[in-house]
């Protein structure tokens, strides 16, 4: 009985908006509670938080939910860079802008595009590996998982190698600022990452306007050049728009991918069982990036706004409601995952909820499973003994879960 009721406070004391340091280093025990007592859950800003799968997935399906960010960010963001930049990207935005932006991506990820990429992220991983043999002692960070999403979407976009410092600190300082509650530090930080970060993009549009690589292995070259005016559908996006989703393609790729290869290799690091079995077994692969995906995703908040009346599991909502659909809590829903607490490479099936769903699933997903399949695989296969060598530093967000600091030794 006492449990229960330190359940049932845990579920109604929780404010997505003043989250402590121990719910963002594990916000499982707080996700059971809100899903066994309060899976509708009405937070103290009216807004309702959704901890079930079934409930999580319906919504993501459900074309009565924008994803239009407008209302939301005005008064978090006013008008400030972040506000154009988030209220322009494909992932904040409902048809028509996110039909024609997600149309322009897509011929980046096809099975075939995405054969041409193999070859060079497996050279990428193995350079990074050799490295890591070299120094012994590495970060997981740092040293491999950032390394890799960062140089694949800077080929994406053809972004000079010499030009790709600022790019990580960039995108952590502009999704660092989507957390529920930001300080005025984090704000200026995402601002300023926003104005840099646009000029940047803004000066290489300008160069390769002039030189258009047409073979279909640039996006930001198909982003400019858009469809053939004329033709049904054809259409071309603004300077702004351009800019801004350039910016989202590299910051959705860049965090959301690290978080997935580090994370994989944390969970394997403190489920010595599952480690083996996958060295054991490395068909496992793909099962295992499944299972990462589920147990520790990448991003565990996403939003949704009714826009118009609607019904949730029965509750009735006006419309303009705020809906958090919480993917963490959600891959973790027992009436979906048997024993969803514990690391299982070999879940069959795994219908998690790490990429989204509807209109809106991840349109990167392919090449996000590629490379956290190549990584780890290719990282085991290299050392026999990995093993954590120091404390690690977690993100300390509550939307994207990772690590910013991992010390690792390899031999």
């Amino acid at each position: 009985m006492e449990q229960q009721s330190g359940d049932q406070n845990l579920a109604h004391a929780f404010d997505p908006r003043a989250l402590t340091p121990a719910f963002l280093d594990d916000p499982f025990p707080t996700y059971h509670a809100l899903r066994r007592h309060a899976p509708v859950y009405r937070c103290p800003d009216g807004s309702i938080f959704l901890t079930r799968h079934a409930d999580v997935n319906a919504v993501y399906r459900d074309r009565r939910f924008s994803s239009d960010k407008k209302v939301e960010f005005k008064p978090k963001f006013g008008d400030s860079p972040l506000f154009t930049h988030h209220t322009t990207s494909l992932v904040f935005n409902d048809p028509p802008l996110h039909t024609r932006v997600r149309k322009l991506l897509m011929p980046a990820f096809t099975p075939r595009a995405l054969k041409a990429l193999e070859a060079p992220l497996v050279a990428l991983v193995d350079r990074l590996v050799d490295r890591i043999a070299k120094k012994g002692r590495f970060d997981l960070i740092e040293d491999f998982a950032a390394a890799i999403p960062v140089q694949v979407i800077g080929d994406l976009l053809r972004i000079p190698d010499e030009e790709r410092g600022p790019l990580r600190d960039w995108s952590l300082a502009i999704l660092g600022a989507l957390e529920p509650s930001i300080s005025e530090q984090v704000e200026d930080r995402g601002n300023r990452a926003v104005t840099d970060f646009s000029a940047y993009l803004e000066d290489l549009v300008a160069k390769r306007s002039k030189a258009l690589i047409e073979d279909g292995s640039d996006v930001l070259s198909a982003l400019i050049a858009g469809e053939t005016p004329g033709e049904v559908g054809g259409d071309r996006l603004s300077l702004e728009e351009l800019v801004q989703n350039c910016i989202f393609l590299l910051n959705a790729g860049h965090e959301t991918t690290t978080n997935l290869i580090g994370n994989g290799v944390a969970v394997l690091l403190d489920n010595p069982d599952q480690m083996a079995l996958l060295r054991a077994d490395p068909s496992l692969i793909n099962a295992a990036v499944e299972e990462f995906l589920r147990y520790e995703s990448s991003n565990q908040l996403g939003n949704r706004r009714a826009a118009e009346d609607v019904e949730i599991a029965g509750e009735k909502f006006p419309a303009g409601t705020l809906v958090t659909l919480c993917i963490g809590a959600a891959n973790r829903d027992p009436a979906v995952f048997a024993d969803p607490d514990r690391l299982d490479i070999t879940r069959s099936p795994n219908p998690h909820l790490a990429f989204g769903g509807g209109a809106h699933t991840c349109a990167g997903m392919s090449l996000a499973r590629m490379e956290g399949r190549i990584a780890i695989e290719r990282l085991l296969a290299r050392f026999d003994n990995l093993h954590a060598d120091g404390a690690f530093t977690r993100g300390g967000r509550a939307r994207f879960t990772g690590y910013l600091k991992y010390p690792m030794r390899a031999a």
